[in-house]
């Protein structure tokens, strides 16, 4: 059945309370916020935060008087053990700092408590580079042995007997050589036998940059005093 859509009327709805207004609905609100109850809500809220922290300190106590008697006594050994402050709190566990800083302060604590011999943690390179420096304190400067016998620098050692020369043992009687047999004969070797390490040589390097900035700063310190 056709209808026409043009004698459809589409009239307003009307906004808001459609109603009658009176005494009883003047169309806004006649009380004010509960206030008790909002403070009730904060309270409950404030209480339940409190009690959960204190429940979650509980819980830590618990958990660190467990690990403590899992630990055992303090002994030499587990003094200087994985937590921090172990050997200054009596074995009572600390904050932990980060895991590099933890780290290391472990094993240096370990390698001074640790006796002797222990394995090398840098395949050595520091080892070798104490046990050259000591060697050039012996060898570049003067140190008394025994009373009466004093070590000299080896330049100056070399020096005397380069002088003096070494002492010439008698040639003893030839033997005859068997067949087949060559009388060895000794060569110089071409190096010391000495070699500096590749960590040595960066060290060495670090601290000659190290003394050349500190000596140009100095110089320019000096040049802007005597400027002003």
């Amino acid at each position: 059945m056709p209808t026409n859509d043009d004698n459809l009327e589409i009239k307003p709805q009307p906004h808001g309370h459609s109603g009658p207004r009176d005494a009883e609905n003047p169309g806004y609100e006649t009380t004010d916020i509960n206030v008790s109850g909002v403070a009730v809500f904060l309270a409950g809220l404030f209480g339940s935060v409190l009690i959960f922290f204190v429940f979650c300190f509980g819980m830590g106590k618990v958990i660190n008087n467990a690990l403590e008697k899992q630990d055992g006594p303090v002994n030499k050994w587990n003094e200087v053990s994985s937590f921090a402050g172990a050997a200054g709190a009596g074995g009572k566990r600390q904050d932990l700092a980060n895991n590099p800083e933890l780290e290391q302060k472990a094993l240096a604590q370990l390698t001074t408590a640790f006796p002797n011999p222990r394995l090398d943690v840098d395949d050595g390179e520091q080892g070798t580079a104490d046990l050259h420096a000591r060697e050039d304190l012996l060898l570049d400067h003067y140190s008394s042995a025994d009373r009466g016998t004093v070590r000299i620098p080896i330049d100056q050692a070399m020096e005397l007997i380069a002088k003096k020369g070494l002492p010439v043992a008698a040639p003893s009687a030839g033997e005859a050589l068997m067949a087949g047999d060559a009388k060895p004969v000794i060569q110089v070797p071409l190096t010391t036998g000495f070699a500096r390490t590749g960590y040595e040589l960066d060290v060495i390097e670090a601290r000659a940059q190290k003394m050349s900035y500190g000596k140009a700063e100095e110089s320019e310190r000096a040049e802007l005093k005597t400027t002003k």
